[in-house]
């Protein structure tokens, strides 16, 4: 492996919020999945974008995939609004009709706003890399 595509020259790794709490709140109501994706050559400081895909092309093109939720704290990713759970519980109490299916709808809207506030505030200071070498401890940096 040539140095430039070696992660574990990666020493930390500068994200925007947004993108991070967007990548997890895509591939929670969307086919596909975001990911924080980092590209060769690697450095000490790496810039992770938000990417979506639907054919994981890491081996092809040497980047590092970081899921999103490895990024947020645990406890506000449990704490993540279930469509499907506001849904099966409304069918149980009454049954959903339309009316009801886009109050459901919106209300989740609203929920998922408010969860991706505080996601935002809680991106964690480090996180583990897998590397050719075995996990590899970086610092995460918040840009904005």
């Amino acid at each position: 492996m040539v140095e430039d595509d070696d992660p574990s020259a990666i020493r930390s790794i500068a994200l925007s919020p947004d993108d991070a709490v967007n990548a997890y709140a895509y591939s929670q109501e969307n086919p596909g999945e975001a990911v924080l994706r980092m590209t060769p050559p690697f450095h000490g400081r790496m810039r992770a974008r938000i990417h979506v895909y639907r054919v994981d092309d890491t081996e092809l093109t040497g980047a590092v995939h970081l899921a999103p939720a490895d990024v947020i704290a645990d406890d506000v990713v449990a704490d993540y609004p279930d469509l499907e759970s506001a849904f099966a519980d409304a069918d149980a109490d009454a049954g959903a009709n339309s009316d009801e299916a886009d109050r459901i709808r919106e209300r989740h809207a609203e929920a998922v706003a408010d969860w991706q506030e505080r996601a935002r505030e809680a991106i964690v200071d480090a996180v583990t890399l897998e590397t050719d070498d075995g996990p590899h401890r970086v610092e995460v940096k918040t840009l904005g």
